[in-house]
């Protein structure tokens, strides 16, 4: 009997240890092109404007939007999140880590971190698992967003969000897992009167 696949986890559901990166943006170095002043980035990536479903981002010459966001600190980057309308919400969008001065001139000279066509769940609040290991040192992030779902002339974006760990988070964690295995080989030590083990790849042998 064939095993049953695993339930999908729910809309907007966050991978343990993963954090709202939206803290580590740093404000003053984003930028939006083909924004509609009206509405603007702003409306769709900071707290409290895009929890509001009356807000939104919305392109302004045509369908293409460009963003980019340098962090505060390096992070990990694991999921994005881009809620929009299932009509004229995004479809196709492509992320490239660390790529600064880019516009609509140039951005398709350059190969994406990862792509992403997003689907109606997507639009709904279902996050988008990146692929992680392009997104390990991020210093800074470009957000192309191609086209919209129908082929509308303007694309709206309601929301988005970064998920993820900073590089201190990392190092942090990493720091307290080193620790948490001192008490065991010291026990070790104390109750076995001879015993060889290997400790950074030199062999040692302790009686």
């Amino acid at each position: 009997m064939a095993a049953e696949p695993a339930a999908a986890a729910p809309a907007g559901a966050l991978q343990r240890s993963q954090v709202d990166l939206v803290d580590f943006v740093d404000w003053s170095g984003v930028e939006c092109l083909n924004q509609n002043t009206g509405h603007s980035l702003v409306n769709a990536l900071k707290q409290g404007y895009r929890e509001d479903e009356g807000l939104y981002l919305e392109s302004d010459a045509d369908e293409q939007l460009l963003i980019y966001m340098p962090f505060k600190q390096v992070i990990k980057l694991h999921s994005i999140l881009i809620k929009g309308p299932e009509e004229d919400g995004p479809r196709m969008v492509k992320l490239f880590a660390n790529k600064e001065h880019m516009g609509f001139s140039n951005v398709n000279d350059y190969p994406a971190s990862d792509s992403v066509v997003l689907t109606t769940a997507h639009l709904k609040g279902k996050p988008v698992t990146l692929k992680y290991v392009k997104f390990q040192n991020v210093r800074s992030l470009t957000i192309f967003i191609e086209d919209n779902q129908s082929g509308a002339d303007l694309t709206k974006v309601q929301k988005i969000a970064l998920f993820g760990t900073t590089f201190h988070m990392a190092l942090s964690s990493g720091f307290a897992k080193s620790h948490s295995t001192i008490p065991a080989y010291r026990l070790l030590v104390a109750t076995n009167r001879h015993f060889r083990c290997t400790l950074g790849g030199v062999a040692l042998s302790i009686i």
